[in-house]
């Protein structure tokens, strides 16, 4: 008899939050690119959508962690050493790199960033298995799917350097690979993606169904990495399909947690900012990316002198070593965090806030049944 899906099995949030933070995410990116010229779009992020996307989303979303951690005092009496040691880890991490050279902490900050990024879409789909209960063979076919849909183009992308966009700043990537490598790496990663979709086909044969949101994230997780990295030829076109699929279904998730955190009376006088739904909890972390970015242009990049003014101190290098570091630090930290605060295996209640198992009433664990999940040990490129 074929294992059905039921179907709550078949979305993680719901069909129109799935739909809409997966699929709806990389059509939106797809229509931004297509829609360049008629936006007067050509090469280099203009400003409006610098804010749009690198500001008011990948930003943003690092801040939004704030939810999940520093914002709510219990969670810090929980686990202070985490909460005081990741970021201190990571600045003197920061420091010692940048005493070593710019370029190479630009480059281990981008190399971390793109470890955060391909293990966030790991997480998303490590969720879907688990809430479904697939087979161990099932299991890693479709971790196979995600990391062959992400490293596939980030092996072309170190093959063919340089390319006309970056992570952070112009040689971060490091050089070298050769050209065969990367056509080695897409066909590799189309031959695995091939098989994964031959699996579901054979689900939907066998009568079991296939989990849509699943399918839907693996379809829209290539779409961004191979349409912002192969096919793109600009940094709009790359900015735009790298952070809207990796900083949406985050405020999502961060959003859910939230709620059902207040839900149990939480976050104490930070409970004001959720009060005002999702519109309060957006405009409070767009205001602390704002806040960021004024502070980065101001000391660093001079950029945006037209949005922050221009600056009035240039920075020696070696207090830029102790500025710059610490100025990353909210990426950095979460980063860090992200790779401990997902796991409801060693805080159960975590699943419940997520509204996947009934609230805890007294008895330690989560009640739903699903098997501990390891989700967001994921590490955005934040600017």
């Amino acid at each position: 008899m074929p294992r059905l899906l039921a179907p709550s099995q078949r979305w993680l949030f719901s069909p129109g939050v799935d739909l809409s933070v997966f699929a709806g995410s990389a059509l939106v990116s797809v229509a931004f690119v297509l829609a360049a010229p008629w936006l007067g779009v050509a090469g280099d992020t203009p400003l409006w959508a610098w804010l749009l996307f690198v500001v008011c989303v990948d930003v943003a979303h690092v801040w939004s962690t704030l939810f999940r951690t520093y914002l709510d005092p219990e969670e810090l009496r929980t686990r202070p050493g985490l909460y005081l040691g990741a970021p201190l880890a990571a600045y003197v991490a920061g420091v010692l790199a940048y005493l070593v050279s710019p370029g190479t902490f630009w480059s281990l900050f981008a190399y971390v960033a793109l470890s955060h990024f391909v293990r966030q879409q790991y997480g998303w789909v490590a969720l879907y298995d688990r809430k479904a209960r697939v087979t161990p063979l099932e299991r890693r076919l479709d971790a196979a799917a995600i990391y062959a849909a992400t490293l596939g183009p980030v092996v072309w992308w170190h093959a063919n350097l340089p390319r006309a966009f970056w992570w952070f700043m112009p040689g971060d990537f490091l050089a070298g690979l050769p050209s065969w490598a990367g056509t080695v790496g897409l066909g590799l990663h189309a031959v695995v993606l091939l098989a994964w979709a031959g699996c579901q086909a054979a689900r939907v044969v066998r009568g079991e169904g296939v989990q849509a949101g699943k399918v839907l994230l693996v379809v829209a997780t290539w779409v961004a990495w191979f349409g912002g990295i192969v096919v793109a030829r600009d940094d709009f076109t790359f900015t735009v399909m790298n952070v809207v699929l990796h900083g949406v279904p985050y405020f999502a998730l961060l959003f859910r947690y939230a709620r059902g955190r207040l839900a149990e009376g939480g976050y104490g006088a930070g409970a004001a900012l959720l009060r005002a739904g999702l519109p309060g909890f957006l405009l409070f972390l767009v205001a602390l990316a704002l806040a960021e970015e004024f502070l980065w242009d101001q000391a660093v990049w001079r950029e945006h002198g037209a949005l922050f003014g221009e600056g009035l101190v240039t920075l020696p290098p070696d207090v830029l070593a102790l500025v710059v570091p610490l100025l990353a630090l909210p990426q950095a930290t979460h980063y860090v965090l992200d790779a401990f605060v997902w796991k409801p295996g060693r805080q159960p209640a975590l699943l419940s806030r997520l509204g996947w198992a009934p609230m805890a009433t007294g008895h330690p664990g989560p009640s739903s049944g699903m098997p501990p999940v390891s989700t967001m040990a994921i590490p955005a490129r934040s600017d």
